[in-house]
Parts: C-alpha cells; structure tokens; sequence
C-alpha cells in the first residue's frame, strides 16, 4: 500500500503513548446534574490529553466519532504546539501559528493530526463508526494517514455535503459549494450504516389502482440495460398485442418462466386497458421500511453553513453573523450523521467540539426517539465554558432569543463593468427586496469593502424549550507520575490511578462499577483480575498496610476466579514470589510496574 511521509511524522508516528495520562478533574459549578465521568461529558483542555485521558474508561466503546478539524486553509490561524521532544518541532513551534505563509503548514496539520487519529482509533469500539469533514486543502493527506491508522479495507465512504445554498460571485475561479466528510469503520465487516427514514415524496409513489389485497404499489421497469442472455423473448399483453422483445439495446430483467408465474400472482401490471408495456408490481409491504443513504447530501435535507451560524446567533444572542468567530455545522448535518451511525444507547465523541452542534445534535436525537445517548466533548479554546458549554446548558434548560435576526440577500463586488449597468443592477436589487421584504422589518443596502451588500432585518422574540439533559464539566489535572508517588508530590485518587493502571495493564476500559476500595479490588479483564493495594495518603504509602502480604494473597486468591492470574499493583510486598505464584497471584510493584506490565 502507498504510504504518506511527512516532515515529522518519525516522531509523532508513536506519539501518542508518551502523552503522560491525566485525571479529569470535575467542575461542579459549571455542570448541570448528576456529576459523573459515566454520562455526557465537556472537557475543556488540549484534545491530545483529553483523548489520553479517556482511554482508560472509554477505550474500544465510543460507537460513533465526528470531528472538524481545522480545515487548514491558511486563513484560521491555528497553532501547531504539540509537547514533542525534537529539535524540530521545537523550531517549529517558534513559527506559530500557522498561516499561508508557512510552507510547511501542512506537514504540521498531519504531525498535529496523526497522534490524535491514533487515540481516536483506540477508543472507537469494534462496530463503530468515524466521520471527519474537511475540504480540498487537505482531502488526499487525510484519506491516506486514515488508510494508514483504520487500514484501507475499512474505508467506506466520501460524502458530498452541499453546504451552500447561492454560489459566491465574488470567487475567483469556482463557487466552493461543497465540503467532504470522511466515512471509515473500525472494522468494515462488522459495521453498516442505520437506514434512513422514508420522504413522504417516496411514499406518494405508491398506490393501488387495482385495489390489489397486498395495498398499495408502485410499477418498476421489466426492461434494463444490462445484459441477460434469457431477456429477448416475446410478449402477449391480455389485449391481444404482442410485443416483440424488450426495447432495443434493453433486456427483460427476468426469464420467460419467471415472468409468466409473475403474472399469474398479478404482480405484473399492463395498465388499465391491458395494452401497455408491462411493468413489475413493487408492493410497499415488500419495501424497506428505510431508505439506503447516498453519498450527495443537499443544503435542503442537512442544512447549510448560514443554517448553522443562525441557529448559533438565536441560542447565544450574538447580534448577527458577524459575532460567529467560528464555523459551526447545523444540527440538522449531525442528526443525519447520528441516524446513520448510533443507536438509542451509543456513545458519540467529538473531540473538535467549537460551538457544541455535536452534542446539542445528540440531545434533540434522544428527546425525539426516547434514547440515552451519550455525547463526549473535547475543546481546547478558551470558550469552552462560555460557547461550548454554555449552547449545551441553554438548549437543556430552554432559553429566550431577542435581538436582530440578519440574513444576507445579495452580495456582489462593485467594478467598474457593473457600474456602467448600474441601473440593471439597480433594477435587480429591486426585485430581490420586493420578492423578500416581507419576511423582513427592514432591508438594507451598503456598500463595504468594494462589495454591494443587501441585509434583510428582523426583530426576533422567542421562547425555545427546554430539551432537558445533564454534564459534567472537566478539565485535566495535572500528570499521573508514579515516580512520585511515593514521594507524595502528587497522589491522584484511587478511582484515577486505578482506572489508568487497569487500562495500561489490560488495553481495556475499567467498569467503575466494578470497583471496591476496600478490597483493592480494581475489575476483571478477558485476562486477568486486576488489584490495587493504594490510598492517597503519603503517610499509607509509607506504611506496612500498603505492602502486600502471604494473608492478603491468599484472601485473594480465594475470591479471584478460576484459571484467570490474579495482577496486584502495591507500593511493596512481604511474600516470596515463589509463594505468589502457586496461589495465582501475581505482583506489580508502584511505582516501578510499567516496564513489567505491557498492553498487548
């Protein structure tokens, strides 16, 4: 298979293990009920450590994964600042942030981006799903490190969301009507995409003429194009023509046999005066009940990017478009991302979160079909509180809009060529404001920057309901260093601790529930039981209660399971392993363990 190189990429290729794991850290005053690292989730921090940080919990369970990475255009201005240890990236880092003028811009974007996949890869379960819009700046790079992360055979699919709904005149060569989404699964064989609901347009295609007892039906040509050697025959309609083969270059899609049992159980239909061209019954019992999703996604069914700034000014009360200083993406595109890839109770992860449409998507979905969804965010940018939270808090308690609604009408560069039709282009402007006015209370005409613009206005007031929900709001403490816990310079919680050392022993998630302090008991693996010998008390860790002890062992290895090892993680021990290891037990020290305890 090609491979993509980029300047960079031998050190980020395994970046992502040396990221230290950090706890979540919850913030109760900016959370809405219950506060749990079970439930949604909104973590403000660097997504390189979020994502770090939810291995442990989350790894191979997340069902449905949505990004929207920074485009890297050249005009956003994003920062490359990842903590590698190299004397390139370290000059690289001295360059930020990114902009047209760096050659090597997208060499960063995929040395920021790699290390990320990789983590994204790790937490997507083995039936899930990702999805990643983009445009053309960086298309072709992300199809191939994604091939070179999933594995080409679990490419499914590129979308074309047209996400605008009138061209830009002021383009140079081409309107840019389009972005992408990239579609890849965990493991092809085992995901398919859910059905989509059926349009009333394809429900009015049925009915039922002839009052046939099967309901109702629509007809389907017998003719096609594709070759069938047993498709040439000849036809008697009931009227008495006969029709002397299929129409030329064409071929009956069914052999005569089959044909004439068709007919016999009326499933061909020859029109009402039993003259016509026959055509095959297709019963609407006999349908999917949804319809397969194409790769062509319309403004109209998904909504548009003016669409998404709209619905960000009515919930945030921003004055116009001119306030939205990101680029959301209309509910409506999640939720038809959402019907594709989850069920009622699948776990949804954007770790590129912005203005929250992900989790907000997620909400609406379960208010409208009963489900329990689960959304996870992640938003290093200092609104995560104020934007990506905030949209998630108003939508769940309900929230009042009043302002200035504006919409933009018509926007065209003013040259020259156009002035000396000025009064065409007055003309035109006068029929777009006579055509829309009435949706507006004013409509406005300016010109800035050397554009023409028209604005319609309108004075909103409106109540939204509450669509009910909770979070829990974290940030990353600080890094899990097992060389100084025993220092006590830095004691994370036994939930903390455990969860990591379980995941990094096991590569699998820790069930919390599993948990019991008092026994050490972390959880059980495929492989193993797992046990942690730990409080966060520098004076227990110095203590002889810490140590594991010839009692201890066997208590549990008594209430371990049969055939499965026993790992136990303790500051120390007073057994012989040579006792350890008949009982099945089996002894990790802290916090000197990792060397000896590898993931497969």
């Amino acid at each position: 298979m090609p491979e993509l190189h980029f300047k960079g990429k031998e050190y980020v290729y395994n970046h992502h293990l040396t990221v230290p794991y950090r706890p979540l850290v919850v913030h109760s005053d900016k959370s809405i009920g219950d506060q749990e690292l079970d439930g949604n989730l909104i973590i403000q921090g660097d997504n390189l450590h979020a994502l770090k940080a939810l291995l442990p919990r989350y790894a191979g369970k997340v069902d449905c994964i949505f990004i929207d990475p920074p485009y890297n255009t050249g005009n956003e201005n994003w920062s490359y600042n990842d903590n590698v240890n190299s004397p390139l990236m370290k000059e690289w880092l001295s360059s930020n942030p990114v902009n047209k003028e760096d050659m090597l811009r997208h060499d960063k974007w995929l040395c920021m981006m790699y290390p990320r996949l990789k983590l994204l890869h790790e937490l997507l379960s083995e039936k899930g799903s990702f999805w990643m819009t983009l445009d053309d700046n960086e298309y072709h790079h992300a199809r191939s490190i994604l091939d070179d992360i999933f594995g080409e055979d679990n490419f499914v699919a590129t979308v074309i969301w047209h996400k605008i709904y009138s061209p830009k005149n002021t383009a140079l060569y081409f309107s840019e009507d389009h972005d992408y989404i990239l579609v890849y699964s965990k493991n092809k064989q085992l995901w398919r995409p859910q059905l989509l609901e059926r349009t009333r347009e394809m429900e009015a295609r049925f009915s039922n003429p002839d009052n046939d007892i099967r309901g109702p039906w629509k007809a389907g040509d017998l003719a096609a194009r594709n070759y069938y050697s047993q498709g040439t025959y000849e036809i008697n309609c009931p009227s008495g023509r006969v029709i002397k083969g299929p129409p030329r270059g064409m071929y009956w899609r069914m052999k005569e046999q089959k044909f004439h049992e068709y007919d016999v159980d009326n499933r061909i239909w020859w029109g009402v005066d039993k003259n016509n061209v026959p055509a095959i019954k297709r019963f609407r019992s006999e349908v999917k009940e949804g319809r397969v999703p194409q790769t062509i996604w319309h403004w109209k069914d998904v909504g548009h990017t003016q669409d998404a700034k709209k619905e960000l000014i009515s919930i945030m009360n921003f004055e116009s478009t001119q306030d939205v200083f990101i680029t959301p993406k209309p509910v409506s595109l999640l939720a038809r991302v959402l019907q594709l890839a989850t069920d009622e109770n699948s776990i949804v992860l954007d770790s590129f979160a912005g203005s929250a449409s992900t989790g907000h998507a997620v909400l609406s979905q379960n208010q409208k079909d009963g489900g329990g969804r689960q959304f996870i965010l992640v938003e290093c940018e200092d609104y995560a509180d104020n934007l990506t939270a905030e949209r998630i808090r108003r939508a769940i308690n309900g929230y009042s809009f009043k302002g200035t609604q504006k919409e933009e009408l018509f926007r065209e560069k003013v040259t020259l060529s156009n002035l000396k039709k000025s009064q065409e282009l007055l003309h035109k402007l006068d029929g777009i404001e006579n055509l829309e006015k009435h949706r507006f209370d004013k409509v406005d005409r300016t010109v800035k920057d050397g554009e023409l613009l028209m604005v319609g206005k309108k004075e909103i007031k409106e109540k939204v309901e509450a669509i009910g929900g909770g979070f829990t709001f974290c940030t990353l403490g600080a890094p899990v260093d097992l060389d100084k816990i025993l220092t006590g310079e830095n004691l994370p919680t036994y939930g903390d601790l455990g969860s990591w050392l379980f995941h990094t022993a096991t590569g699998e998630p820790l069930d919390t529930s599993s948990v019991d302090e008092k026994t050490w008991f972390l959880g059980e693996s495929s492989q193993c039981q797992v046990w942690l010998i730990y409080k966060p008390s520098f004076e227990f860790l110095k203590s002889k209660e810490a140590s594991l002890t010839l009692d201890l062992a066997e208590e549990i290895s008594k209430k371990g399971v049969s055939g499965k090892r026993n790992l136990v993680f303790a500051p120390a021990k007073y057994v012989a392993n040579k006792m350890l290891l008949p009982l099945g037990v089996e002894y990790a020290p802290l916090p000197y363990s990792l060397y000896r305890v590898t993931k497969e």
